[in-house]
């Protein structure tokens, strides 16, 4: 999904062994594709820094620490005001965001935090390993091993120059690891933005990250995917806002039916990129039925938002949903995934490469294409195609 239109995220936590077997996946693939990476630049056209900030993961630890921390200065950090603003979006309690001083006021004295949106009482249990996984990537060469994983997907004629601002935090929603946003600050005060807006940035909650594995290199190495996930996410909305054809695209195609097609191909292609290191993807062995029910509630949802009775706030839902909603209900990303899968083994990297500058049409004719000859693949509807001008 782009950015603008809602938080991207990385890996949902409702279905804990989906989200296990995932980070499995991406511990063992990444060992063996960071090595092969290493730090040299490799595609002179992908121009991508990260500017690391932990100002309000270290004052959250000094906070859980028993430092003298203002709790309004800390509530006032920009890592944590995204983070409190995206937590309420996500949970529809916008009003939750002017309270989070009153919960770090909790944590400091000791309280009992009892509707803890924030997940801050994690937070406090997992101080020393958040310590240790901060401390571990800013000994690392982080910026440039994220970069290297996410530059393989680019083609190298495409330009991406951007510096990218990446707050790690130690709060935020259950549902996401990491996002992206557009953002232009006023102040301290962030504003979301839409297309061609504002800054892309980053969100990292490592009290997610924490919990990656048992061993600290199982998870700095699981949050090297889930960040690298979020780079692309960024580096492709960079791609867009200076690429005529996307300009032109989004300026055409502004349906609910879109935003879900949009959705579809961004978080489809980076959660793809955080599986795709052990040889085209290895999946769980549940990863053909596991598509046929998403593919159908996918159809289900599209055909609502086809519908010219459908509402603004159930449309919202429907899209918030696609990428919003835990491991099991994320159907947008889900479908994208396995679409990207199936045109990386099938048609080739440079198949799956080219539907970044071919937009999301030219992911869903791949896709279709593969499906018309072989009835082992799910299917989008003839309505969803037609929406699409695919049939």
């Amino acid at each position: 999904m782009t950015p603008e239109r809602t938080p991207q995220k990385m890996k949902p936590t409702k279905d804990r062994a989906g989200a296990a077997c995932i980070r499995t996946i991406i511990t063992v693939a990444l060992i063996a594709v960071l090595a092969a990476c290493a730090s040299a630049q490799t595609n002179p056209h992908f121009n991508v820094n990260l500017q690391l900030d932990y100002t309000a993961l270290k004052g959250t630890l000094d906070l859980l620490g028993d430092e003298p921390v203002s709790t309004q200065m800390l509530a006032g950090l920009r890592g944590n005001r995204i983070a409190a603003s995206t937590t309420g979006f996500i949970a529809n309690r916008d009003s939750v965001v002017d309270l989070l001083q009153s919960y770090l006021d909790s944590l400091k004295f000791h309280q009992i935090i009892k509707d803890d949106l924030y997940h801050l009482e994690a937070a406090r249990r997992d101080m020393a390993a958040m310590k240790d996984l901060y401390l571990e990537m800013e000994r690392t060469n982080f910026n440039r091993r994220v970069v290297a994983t996410v530059e393989q997907i680019f083609p190298e004629d495409v330009g991406v120059s951007v510096i990218i601002p990446v707050y790690v935090v130690a709060l935020g929603h259950d549902n996401v690891d990491a996002f992206v946003r557009r953002i232009v600050w006023h102040g301290d005060t962030p504003e979301y933005v839409g297309e061609r807006e504002g800054e892309l940035t980053i969100v990292i909650n490592l009290a997610h990250a924490v919990r990656y594995g048992s061993t600290l290199q199982e998870r700095y190495l699981s949050l090297l995917g889930v960040v690298a996930h979020e780079v692309f996410h960024a580096a492709f909305g960079n791609y867009k806002d200076h690429s005529p054809f996307w300009r032109q695209y989004e300026d055409t195609h502004r349906r609910p039916i879109d935003a879900l097609v949009d959705i579809t191909q961004n978080e489809g292609i980076a959660y793809y990129l955080s599986i795709d290191q052990r040889g085209h993807g290895y999946v769980p062995p549940d990863w053909y039925t596991r598509a046929r029910d998403i593919f159908a509630l996918y159809n289900r949802n599209a055909h609502e938002l086809l519908s010219p009775v459908v509402t603004r706030e159930r449309a919202g839902e429907l899209i918030r949903s696609a990428n919003l909603s835990g491991f099991e209900g994320s159907y947008g990303a889900q479908c994208g995934m396995f679409m990207a899968r199936e045109i990386d083994i099938r048609m080739g990297r440079q198949a799956l490469i080219g539907t970044l500058s071919g937009g999301p049409e030219d992911m869903y004719q791949k896709y279709e294409t593969l499906a018309k000859t072989d009835n082992t693949l799910p299917s989008f509807s003839p309505e969803i195609l037609q929406a699409l001008d695919l049939k």
